[in-house]
């Protein structure tokens, strides 16, 4: 049980008082009432003795009194209605209220924060993270203090308004005061009238009520005075006479009112009497005027001077009154219905008392009295109890025991033979029937039990507990024997109480006794009251032995249907005794003040259900029990918005939306529309007041992202605008880095070559994943589109109505001049920043939805986008809320809206985590996101793109012409123009030159994409010759061929204008899908200080289909003479295989030309043997080409320093396509370019051996050829039965002699995984020894000699045969050559084949040949028989001449020298 003010060995004998009754005159009434109180009002504060009181029991021992306290009360015969007893209750609980402005008592207990306290606790207590260590620590310190004094008010109330009942007789009346007045004119006469009608009250039968304790009831006789007006020697007079009349004993002369009321402003003197009657006036705010219950004064008083106490018992200490009408003379509280419901704590706490009283003006109690007269008052109560009623109760108790004793028979115990005595009639055999009605049987008023039992509760007033216990438990076992059930019921309660009170403890509390009483009277007796009270007083002893588990079982048995309110507070109760215990049950604590809440809640105490359940919800949040958060949250809204706390009731309701709520939808509904409903109450409050902010539906804020630009136009007809960036594009990072690299690519070539400090990419879309560290830019006249992620968690839809942004915008000029207006727009000024509204947005249950809202600024400036603002509502259903009828629709929209109320979102993002100090990595930073708070900067250039004839699928290597329009849609010139490609050998705008660019297609047959020219058929097999320089077409040294200037005409776009340019594509020559990202680059002609540039982007997706696959070699020719007579013809072998597996409709390739490119070569003819003029190639067939190259002429070689390329065409048809003109040298350079980009391998330099480097170097540039090849073919495709033509072209770049090149790009095979070896590296230098294969390129060798000779052996046995050996030097430095004829084929076959001959002459020859210089050697072969022989034996040593280290190798020759000797 929660803590109490009082200690239970303080509650008991304060709840069981000597009870006397007040008798008074008109007179004597009017005297108090000058004080505005009635006699029995004016003893109230002094009733209890200040000092100790002194009596003897029946064994003349001394016994001693503490703290008495005595009751008086004036006589009401008509006994209390149960129903006015419930009204008193209901509103003394609801008068109680945790006190307002105290801190709660939070328990920080670990698991649980628990609000249960109404006094402030200090927050020193240490806490522990275990909430059981907690509570024990609270519970045994003394700053715990978790009270409820409304339940304190009630068991106060409840046990002094208790009626009393003939079983016991703890309230009877034990004495009557008789008062009367010194002015009476006939004080003794008025003293036996009064005498005669309490007589009468007692004795006559008309009367069951009140209850008199012994028939000769003690008589004091009271002779008020008052001092101010009355004569005081009369009182003395009358007060004489008096004494001899009554006895000094037995009466008394009570001096009052020694001033006059209108004094009263003079001195202030104390109201003691306030916290007994103004508690009535604070705490029942609606009189009792309505009260069921009958009052009746006595008939000598006037009519307007009513008895005021409705009950039989006064008040004690702390006690609410229980007179059941206001009284008379008090002034009306003022009962506006608001005051009565302004929350939980809105009844004042004690100490406001004093406030209280000042407000209510007019009404001061005991106005008339001094403190003298307190003293008087005080002196007069010790008086009446140490002369009368002492000595009274003590005479009547050793009358009764003398009764008891005088009588004994055999025994001499104390009680043994009462019964035997005390039987004056037989007891009746009693019927099974009789056993069952409800109180078993019923004694008369002389009954010797009821004697016993009278002597025990006179025992019991005066503290004696002990002689009490032994009669009690006496008269228990009696009444037990007859099976007087009611009378035992009472006997077992009262004994286990005075067990518990007995001085020393000998026995320890008999907690069966109350047990047993308790179900007695609730089974047998069927009465709850006595009931209650046993549990009352039972669970108060066993929570002050801290039983607290025994005591809640006990609280929790007496709760039933029958009285909700004690239901509730017992439940209450058991719920803090649950906390209380030693390992505190924190659940059954939350669930018992559920329980009670719901009580409360039916007994109409709806202060105390909400208070309840926000007490239970402490222990319930956060637990994951959503179902019970969700009930205890909808009744917390309920009760609340019942009390008019809209406030706290929005919360609630707000609590069971945004929990991610398992309810059903049904239930989920109902709870919407009650909040929604209670939320218009609260708005309709404050109608000008700020926007609230709502719950539903969630928004993911860090997804919130932001577009700053025009929406992309959708396809139209053959155009396609440029994809640009767009909301509805995922963001992928390493996109993002590719277009922020192009970016930067193409600002440092505009920069020359370095990127500025102040370059920041551009960025069109702001999300999570974008830098949102800096104010992001937007341009004045282009929206800005922001996309909020709304999320619906329940289960029925969400309607939002008239959505849009809500922002604040401050104007700038950001040329100097600040323009300090700062304008916090919420819905104006459309002329600054114009607002889309989304008119219905429909959120479906559990969806996750977009809604993407525009701003239009019209100025420039500052803007702060702050958050969004709708009318949240739900579509009107078949549902209905439970009790709240759904107002009609006012809606016209294609929904339906049931109810909605407007409110707002703030959309606030957290901005990333900061890493990088250490402090920062040490504590938890984030750094800001202003992806909201954009700045609005001048106009600017507005660039569209749009292709024209963009196709989607190519064949590999594959030319198409397209066409780009470039449009300028805003009110500023743009200059500049750029576009960066990573992929710029797929497109081109033509070369510089106008001559070089074809002209658009002709209506001709083939639409060609090419330049060409008819030619005559003599020429088809030798080579046209052109030449191109490099720069014509963007691929100078130096410059970054991925970065395109766009050949605008007058370089500037006017707004407004468009302009159209052809674009060749050719088709990458990977199969598959290729996305190739275009960034194009352009300024304002204006130079702007925000805005340097603009970008817009494009990715244009091709899927490329296997077209040729082309591969070729280069070899030395072995025949040295060319036209020139000079050596260095090379022979090109190229192998075109046709890969494609018709899926595109292909039906054949046309190799239409062959050409060549190069600084040094040129092709010269076809060696081609067939007469195939038509090179066509058909699925899957390869074809087989050899041409002859030569090189340049020197005066073509001599301008190779201005990057001039000579271009050869091979023509296999009537058309000569110029190879040196755009597209095809275009792409050619393009392909070039893409490829030198490609890291060479490059040799390790070690300075010592530089020379021997250089040698190296001289040997390999032998086998390098800079010789490419382009391949110009025609596909033939049909297409839907029509026929066409598709055109293209190949690049095989050739570098090194006899080394395969291809026009496609090699996969690169991926070595097997091989067995990891552990060794030792050993140090050997790297081998800067040519391979042989360089050594064999470093001297061309040639035999000339006749292919046959006939030679007359018969005549001549040896045949001579003259040989010429040509050698000729490939390298640019001079070689020494040693050439040594005495090399013999000693392998037996190559002897079996040829046979052996012999050189005649010198057998070795030493030369030096100069660069590039051919000798010929004249040698004579001898042989002596026919046959066919090898001339190719003579072996060829080489070494440059300046080098000091011979690489001398065999320069063998690749193909036999066969010649046959034939006989004449």
């Amino acid at each position: 049980m929660a803590q109490c003010v009082q200690s239970v060995q303080e509650l008991i004998p304060d709840s069981f008082v000597p009870c006397v009754a007040a008798l008074c005159s008109d007179e004597a009434e009017r005297l108090t009432r000058l004080n505005h109180l009635s006699f029995a009002e004016l003893l109230k504060p002094f009733s209890r003795l200040t000092s100790e009181v002194h009596m003897r029991d029946p064994n003349n021992q001394l016994h001693i009194i503490k703290n008495l306290k005595i009751a008086v009360s004036n006589i009401i015969t008509q006994p209390p209605q149960p129903g006015a007893i419930r009204k008193l209750l209901n509103d003394v609980v609801s008068g109680s209220q945790p006190a307002e402005g105290l801190v709660a008592n939070v328990i920080t207990a670990g698991d649980y924060d628990l609000n249960i306290s109404d006094r402030s606790i200090k927050a020193s207590v240490p806490w522990y993270s275990n909430w059981k260590d907690t509570l024990m620590e609270l519970k045994e310190s003394s700053l715990y203090t978790a009270t409820t004094p409304w339940f304190e008010s009630y068991r106060e109330t409840f046990l002094q308004s208790m009626p009393a009942s003939d079983h016991e007789f703890l309230n009877h009346y034990l004495a009557c005061m008789l008062v009367a007045s010194s002015n009476e004119v006939e004080p003794m006469e008025q003293f036996s009238k009064l005498s005669q009608e309490q007589h009468r009250i007692q004795h006559n039968n008309d009367y069951s009520y009140p209850k008199w304790f012994i028939p000769n009831t003690l008589k004091y006789y009271v002779l008020l005075h008052d001092v101010s007006a009355g004569d005081e020697q009369r009182a003395e007079s009358i007060y004489e006479e008096m004494k001899q009349k009554y006895g000094t004993q037995g009466c008394y002369l009570l001096k009052i009112n020694s001033r006059t009321s209108n004094r009263a402003s003079d001195e202030q003197i104390p109201d003691p009497w306030s916290q007994y009657l103004q508690k009535s006036s604070i705490q029942n705010q609606e009189s009792y005027e309505d009260g069921p219950c009958t009052i009746t004064s006595n008939k000598n008083s006037d009519s307007n001077l009513l008895s005021l106490d409705g009950l039989d018992n006064e008040v004690k200490v702390d006690g609410l009154p229980n007179n059941f009408r206001a009284h008379p003379l008090q002034l009306d509280q003022s009962s506006d219905p608001s005051n009565s419901i302004d929350g939980p704590d809105h009844v004042k706490s004690a100490s406001s008392l004093h406030e209280t009283k000042k407000a209510n003006t007019g009404i001061i109690h005991g106005a008339c009295l001094t403190l003298t007269d307190h003293d008087r008052i005080r002196q007069f109560i010790q008086e009446f109890t140490f002369r009368g009623l002492l000595p009274h109760i003590e005479k009547t108790i050793r009358q009764l025991n003398d009764q008891l004793i005088s009588r004994k028979g055999l025994s001499r115990s104390l009680f043994s033979a009462t019964k035997k005595w005390f039987s004056g009639s037989k007891v009746p055999e009693k019927s099974i029937n009789e056993l069952k009605n409800t109180s078993g049987l019923l004694y008369p008023p002389e009954a010797p039990e009821l004697q016993i039992r009278k002597m025990a509760d006179l025992c019991f007033l005066v503290q004696h507990y002990d002689l009490a216990y032994s009669c009690y438990h006496t008269a228990k076992k009696d009444f037990l024997n007859d099976q007087a059930m009611l009378y035992a019921a009472g006997a077992l309660e009262m004994a286990a109480v005075s067990a518990f009170l007995q001085p020393g403890a000998p026995r320890p509390y008999p907690a069966h006794y109350m047990d047993t009483a308790i179900q007695t009277y609730r089974d047998i007796c069927k009465n709850m009251v006595l009931a209650e009270r046993c549990v009352l007083l039972s669970a108060e002893i066993l929570k002050s032995q801290s039983k607290y588990s025994e005591a809640a079982a006990l609280l929790i048995r007496l709760t039933s249907e029958d009285s909700d309110l004690r239901s509730a507070l017992l439940l209450e109760q058991a719920a803090h005794c649950f906390i209380n215990m030693k390992s505190p049950m924190v659940r059954k604590y939350a669930f018992h003040m559920i329980l009670a809440g719901h009580r409360f809640s039916k007994a109409g105490q709806k202060k105390h259900a909400l208070r309840c359940y926000c007490q239970a919800m402490q222990v319930y949040k956060g637990k994951g029990w959503s179902l019970a958060e969700d009930h205890i949250n909808f009744t917390i809204g309920r009760q609340s918005y019942t009390l008019r706390q809209l406030d706290n009731a929005v919360s609630a309701f707000r609590h069971i939306l945004i929990n991610e709520s398992k309810q059903s939808a049904v239930q989920q509904g109902a709870f919407l529309r009650e909040y929604l409903y209670v939320y218009k109450n609260v708005s309709q409050l404050s109608p000008d007041g700020p926007l609230p902010q709502l719950p539903l539906p969630y928004i993911n804020s860090s997804a919130t992202r932001v577009f700053f630009g025009h929406d992309r136009r959708p396809a139209d007809g053959e155009k396609q605008a440029a994809t640009h960036v767009s909301l509805d594009q995922e963001y992928d990072s390493e996109s993002s880095q590719q277009w922020r690299e192009l970016e930067e690519q193409v600002v440092a070539v505009v920069n020359k070559g370095i990127i500025p400090s102040s370059f920041y990419p551009t960025q069109y879309c702001l999300n999570s994943y974008s830098d949102n560290s800096r104010f992001p830019l937007a341009v004045v006249e282009e929206p800005i589109t922001v996309e909020v992620a709304f999320r619906n968690p329940l289960k029925v839809p969400l309607l939002l109505t008239d959505l849009s942004l809500l922002w604040k915008f401050q104007p700038k000029d950001f040329s100097g001049k600040d323009n300090e207006e700062v304008k916090e727009l919420i819905t104006g000024e459309p002329e600054m920043i114009g607002t889309e509204v989304i008119s219905e947005f429909l959120i479906n249950s559990e969806e996750s939805k977009v809604a993407r809202l525009k701003l239009f600024p019209h100025h420039i400036g500052e803007l702060h986008i702050l958050g969004v603002v709708y009318n949240l509502g739900t579509i009107q259903g078949s549902m209905t809320v439970d009790g709240i009828g759904a107002l009609p629709g006012c809606h016209t929209g294609k929904h339906s809206l049931s109810m909605s109320v407007r409110g707002r979102q703030d959309l606030e993002i957290q901005g990333p985590r900061l890493n990088n100090t250490k402090e920062e990595k040490t504590s938890i930073k984030y750094g800001p996101d202003r992806r909201l708070d954009p700045i609005i900067t001048e106009e600017m250039p507005l660039l569209e793109v749009f292709f024209i004839h963009f196709p989607t699928g190519l064949l590999c290597g594959e030319i198409r012409k397209a066409y780009v329009e470039f449009v300028n849609v805003s009110k500023c010139p743009l200059t500049a123009l750029k576009v960066v490609s990573k992929r710029p050998e797929f497109f081109t705008f033509g070369g510089n030159t106008a001559v070089l660019t074809p002209l658009s297609p002709s209506a001709s047959e083939n639409c060609s994409a090419y330049k060409t020219v008819v030619t005559d058929s003599t020429s088809v097999c030798t080579a046209l010759i052109s030449s191109a320089s490099s720069v014509d077409f963007g691929i100078g040294i130096g410059s970054q061929p991925e970065v395109i200037p766009v050949p605008l005409p007058d370089t500037v776009l006017l707004p407004g204008a468009s302009v159209q340019l052809p674009m060749w594509l050719r088709g990458p020559d990977e199969e598959g899908v290729h996305e190739i990202n275009f960034l194009f680059y352009y300024e304002s002609v204006k130079k702007q200080p925000k805005i340097r540039h603009r970008i817009l982007r494009h990715t244009a997706v091709i899927c490329t289909s296997r077209s040729l696959n082309v591969r070729a070699t280069v070899c030395r020719s072995n025949s040295l003479e060319d036209e020139e007579g000079r050596g260095g013809n090379m022979l090109v072998f190229v192998d075109v295989e046709n890969t494609n597996t018709s899926e595109a409709g292909v039906k054949e390739f046309h190799i239409v030309q062959v050409s060549s490119s190069s600084k040094h070569w040129k092709l010269q003819n076809s060696v081609n043997l067939t007469e195939n003029k038509e090179a066509k190639l058909a699925s899957r067939e390869k074809g087989k080409f050899c041409f002859k190259a030569v090189r340049c002429k020197e005066k073509e070689a001599a301008v190779q320093s201005s990057e001039r390329y000579t271009f050869a065409d091979i023509i296999f048809g009537n058309e000569q396509i110029i190879s040196s003109a755009s597209p095809c040298a275009d792409f050619f350079y393009r392909s070039l370019s893409s490829e030198l980009k490609k890291p060479q391998a490059q040799l390790s330099l070690h300075t010592e051996k530089h020379s021997i480097e250089d040698a190296v170097r001289l040997i390999q540039k032998c086998s390098e050829v800079d010789l490419n090849i382009i391949i110009l073919w025609k596909a033939y495709v049909v297409e839907d039965s029509k026929q066409l033509i598709l055109e293209g072209q190949h690049h095989v770049i050739l570098r090194t002699i006899g080394k395969e090149a291809f026009s496609y790009p090699q996969k690169q095979e991926l070595p097997e995984m091989e067995l990891l070896k552990f060794f030792r590296p050993e140090n050997t230098a790297v081998s800067s020894r040519p391979s042989v294969d360089q050594l064999s390129n470093l001297i061309k060798t040639s035999l000339h000699y006749p292919e046959s000779f006939n030679h007359p052996f018969h005549q001549k046995s040896l045949c001579l045969v003259p040989v010429t050996l040509l050698l000729s030097n490939c390298s640019k430095a001079d070689v020494d050559v040693i050439v040594d004829l005495r090399h013999k084929t000693t392998s037996p076959e190559a002897l079996e084949i040829h046979g052996s001959f012999t050189w005649l002459g010198q057998t070795q020859y030493k030369l030096q040949l100069k660069s590039q210089e051919i000798h010929s050697l004249q040698l004579k072969a001898c042989f002596v028989h026919t046959g066919v022989y090898n001339l190719g034996t003579p072996r060829v040593f080489a070494k440059l001449s300046d080098q000091v280290t011979v690489f001398e190798t065999s320069q063998q020759n690749s193909m036999p020298a066969l010649i046959i000797i034939n006989n004449m």
